[in-house]
């Protein structure tokens, strides 16, 4: 990316942003402003989101103790040393040494390599099923940011629009052509507009401001500024086959599926655990010589081997078999409950995407183009004497309203084809 040319883009849109003339000394633009298209802008997500690069450590942390899972049991390795304390019978002295080793039975390894295997595989779901949210969250966060753009725009225009028409008025008073009541409440208008102008400022800064936390900027006075063509927003989809889809390819039911698995595998690894382990030993003692007149015996080196079994009257408590089995069958409700539930998404997901479709195409079939044109006549009327200035705040009212009343109801048809390809697991989001 060159940063300079995005400097000059950023700068090019400030001042097609700002181009509505006086309103735009009055609204803080000192910050730098850089493009940002929405793949480049999922890009930055996904490489320097701080909440998903930690939860990245989750993955090689249970990697990690996977290979942790395959060590064997240590040997024990031991010395001692005594003293037959006969002095006068010179009876010597013994030095021992000694290597121990238990030997697992029942498959206690297999079992925890298993288990361990299982529990980074739903680590490396988790992370994908976090990825997920997180390109859902931070593509509604653009969209939202580029409504609160339109919006400013809109209180913009509209503002520069009563503004103009308070300075007409202002001349028509001097003239005799209104009174001074109608030139006092144009003025009183605009100046009420230019406040809605610097609050919708404060929105818009905000929202591009999310984007930073999204992308991990810690840039203070740099924001981006997403562009996307909402008009990409528009799919058709089916809804049995968005179900079977995120039946099938949905992370969290993965997840869900092999939280199951672990479940069997805690099960087995309990079951394993109560099989008895083999200890196994081998020593060496070595007596020195026996000087006196009565036993005299020479030095002597003995090897022992020997084993071991541990009696383990603990198997008598069934609680962690029994804690294992029910772990087993409440993986497999909750198996269920998550399938459940997903379906449930999916179809209230649909319908509220088909609804947003609905509105938007509402707006697409002339109300914009009404109100411009009611707004427009007004003002004109207004202008030859033949209407009131409450008819043309009226018309301005209207106007402001179905412009805002489109670009939320845009931003929530976004939003909702966003929770639709969450639910359903796909995504197909371009703009």
């Amino acid at each position: 990316m060159n940063l300079l040319n995005e400097y000059k883009n950023g700068l090019l849109i400030l001042l097609m942003l700002f181009s509505g003339g006086r309103v735009a000394a009055q609204v803080d633009t000192t910050f730098k402003q850089l493009k940002l298209t929405f793949p480049t802008y999922l890009k930055m997500v996904g490489e320097h989101n701080l909440g998903y690069a930690a939860e990245k450590f989750k993955v090689s942390i249970a990697q990690a103790d996977a290979l942790s899972a395959k060590v064997f049991p240590d040997p024990e390795l031991s010395f001692g040393a005594g003293d037959h304390g006969q002095r006068r019978m010179k009876m010597g002295y013994e030095i021992s040494s000694g290597l121990s080793y238990t030997l697992e039975l029942g498959g206690k390894r297999r079992a925890r390599i298993n288990l361990a295997n299982r529990e980074a595989e739903l680590a490396q779901l988790l992370l994908d099923d976090y990825f997920r949210n997180l390109r859902v969250d931070a593509s509604a966060a653009y969209l939202h940011a580029i409504k609160e753009r339109e919006l400013l725009r809109v209180k913009m225009n509209s503002y520069e629009m009563m503004k103009r028409l308070s300075s007409s008025d202002s001349i028509r008073l001097k003239m005799g052509a209104i009174t001074a009541v109608d030139a006092r409440q144009s003025r009183l208008e605009a100046a009420s507009q230019l406040n809605e102008v610097f609050q919708q400022e404060a929105d818009w800064k905000a929202a591009v401001a999310k984007l930073n936390l999204l992308i991990g900027s810690k840039q203070r006075d740099l924001f981006y500024q997403p562009e996307a063509d909402m008009k990409k927003l528009d799919r058709v989809f089916n809804l049995q086959e968005l179900i079977l889809n995120a039946q099938n390819r949905r992370t969290d039911l993965l997840a869900a599926l092999k939280s199951n698995e672990i479940s069997v595998s805690l099960l087995k690894l309990a079951k394993a655990a109560r099989t008895l382990d083999l200890g196994l030993s081998i020593g060496l003692a070595s007596n020195s010589v026996v000087a006196n007149a009565v036993a005299p015996t020479p030095s002597s080196t003995n090897v022992t081997i020997g084993f071991s079994i541990p009696l383990k009257f603990s198997n008598q408590n069934q609680g962690a078999l029994k804690s294992a089995r029910y772990g087993v069958q409440q993986g497999e409700v909750l198996y269920k409950q998550t399938e459940l539930q997903i379906q449930t998404e999916v179809t209230q997901a649909y319908y509220n995407y088909l609804a947003g479709r609905k509105q938007v195409a509402q707006f697409g079939e002339g109300m914009l183009l009404d109100a411009q044109k009611v707004l427009d006549g007004k003002v004109y009327s207004y202008k030859r004497g033949e209407t009131s200035l409450l008819e043309v705040l009226t018309a301005q009212r209207t106007f402001n309203d179905v412009q805002q009343s489109y670009l939320e109801t845009l931003n929530v048809y976004g939003d909702a084809l966003l929770e639709l390809e969450r639910a359903a697991g796909i995504w197909d989001i371009e703009f």
